[in-house]
């Protein structure tokens, strides 16, 4: 059986919405959707039966996966009808693996991310005493060969100035300002058709491990490193 791939297709579905943004367009097209969708949940299957090889997974299915293209305008400001991406996210099976798993594929912004997306209270606090702690540690691990070159920084949102509680002056407050702790990787409209797409996305969830199997071990442990599970 062969690996599944993203059909050019399904990217000309998306570009073609985004120039036709409108429920009249979309009914006429539902038959060019439904075989991109397909697509989707084909590719997205096939990416959990091989990751489930070296993680354990929390989400049941290509399908389950999916968010939908459908846009909810009573809270958007934009009134668009439809979300003119596929997008997929893939969690972590249990309390004791953390992190999660994003892509998102749209003509001329294709990427894939990971990492810890909206931490709660609790873990934001927990993750920012680990950093004030062992700075040294997550230098080493954000600073990996391979996720420096498969990532290269750590993104997502900050606080302006520093957290309340945390020394300003902290040779680490550059990461404790962090409230979102992510990785990204772009790729290109044609790097998205390759045949290999899918072991590429995979190679890259593999490389991001050490940094969730690192902040897992911290969010299940105390600061004396007792656990809490």
């Amino acid at each position: 059986m062969s690996t599944p791939i993203i059909k050019p297709s399904t990217i000309t579905f998306l570009s073609d919405l985004a120039q036709n943004n409108n429920r009249d367009w979309f009914a006429k097209n539902k038959s060019r959707y439904t075989s991109a969708h397909e697509n989707m949940i084909a590719f997205v299957e096939e990416l959990l039966h091989i990751m489930s090889k070296h993680d354990a997974l929390a989400t049941p299915s290509g399908k389950k996966s999916l968010y939908r293209i459908y846009n909810d305008v009573r809270f958007s400001a934009n009134k668009a009808p439809y979300k003119p991406r596929f997008a997929f996210g893939i969690q972590r099976a249990s309390a004791q693996r953390r992190g999660g798993y994003y892509v998102h594929l749209q003509p001329g912004n294709n990427f894939l991310a990971c990492g810890f997306f909206s931490p709660n209270p609790a873990d934001l606090k927990r993750i920012r005493q680990d950093i004030e702690q062992n700075p040294a540690t997550w230098r080493q691990i954000l600073g990996s060969k391979k996720i420096k070159q498969s990532f290269g920084t750590l993104t997502g949102n900050q606080v302006p100035t520093f957290p309340k509680g945390f020394p300003k002056e902290h040779e680490a407050i550059d990461l404790i300002k962090y409230k979102q702790f992510i990785v990204k990787h772009h790729f290109t409209d044609q790097e998205i058709l390759q045949p290999n797409f899918l072991h590429t996305i995979d190679l890259l969830f593999q490389d991001v491990r050490p940094f969730f199997d690192y902040l897992s071990i911290v969010l299940t442990t105390d600061a004396n490193g007792v656990s809490l599970i």
